[in-house]
């Protein structure tokens, strides 16, 4: 099949480009939707920068505050903004709904013009992206479910449950908002407190010390 690996299509992997992986899997209690984009080496600037603006689209739609009964297609801009400021885009949709042991693309749930409004109990991807042809493709990709926000009346925001680092190497902290490096700080904190004692519980010291090394504020 076209998929599999051949002396004649593949190349070796270098410390020298990014990488996107898109993982995922079906357990009892769940199905996981992942994407990470890592780079290994010494990144370029302009790759430093389409990644911290995708990350930023993806830490805005995810920490906002909307209205009950708001569809999924009002809000997903928010995700773009950051790239739009600077004549970026990515051409593929925003998230879609992800079933519990289901689909992995679950209709109604999504950013799309015609899925349902958002409410509690569902559950999304917000996966903004930025792509070069020929050059290289970021994709940040995480899994929020809609709860109620602390708000007076009752609004809705999103939780996400994704428990990844990204990759810091990739991250240009001068472009990030105050607000956004305190999210991610506490986005931070709630890896470590959730993942960090099953890894000592499994005694896999390596991956705990690569967690508390990707984690630092």
């Amino acid at each position: 099949s076209p998929r599999s690996p051949s002396n004649g299509s593949s190349r070796k992997l270098s410390v020298d480009e990014m990488y996107l992986s898109d993982t995922g899997g079906q357990y009892l209690d769940g199905t996981t939707d992942i994407t990470r984009t890592v780079h290994w080496g010494v990144p370029t600037p302009l790759q430093k920068e389409a990644y911290t603006r995708v990350l930023m689209g993806n830490i805005d739609l995810s920490r906002l505050v909307f209205p009950p009964n708001t569809a999924g297609g009002v809000v997903e801009s928010f995700a773009r903004r950051a790239l739009w400021d600077v004549g970026l885009n990515y051409g593929h949709g925003t998230g879609h709904g992800i079933g519990n042991f289901l689909s992995v693309h679950e209709w109604p749930v999504g950013f799309q013009s015609k899925n349902v409004p958002l409410t509690p109990g569902m559950f999304t991807s917000i996966e903004p992206g930025y792509y070069r042809d020929g050059e290289f493709g970021i994709r940040i990709e995480d899994i929020a479910l809609v709860v109620e926000a602390q708000t007076e009346k009752p609004f809705l925001t999103f939780e996400v449950v994704s428990l990844v680092p990204y990759d810091r190497n990739l991250i240009d902290l001068s472009l990030l908002s105050p607000e956004q490096i305190r999210y991610l700080n506490a986005y931070y904190e709630t890896i470590r407190a959730r993942v960090g004692p099953e890894l000592q519980r499994q005694q896999l010291d390596e991956e705990y010390r690569w967690l508390q090394r990707s984690t630092e504020p």
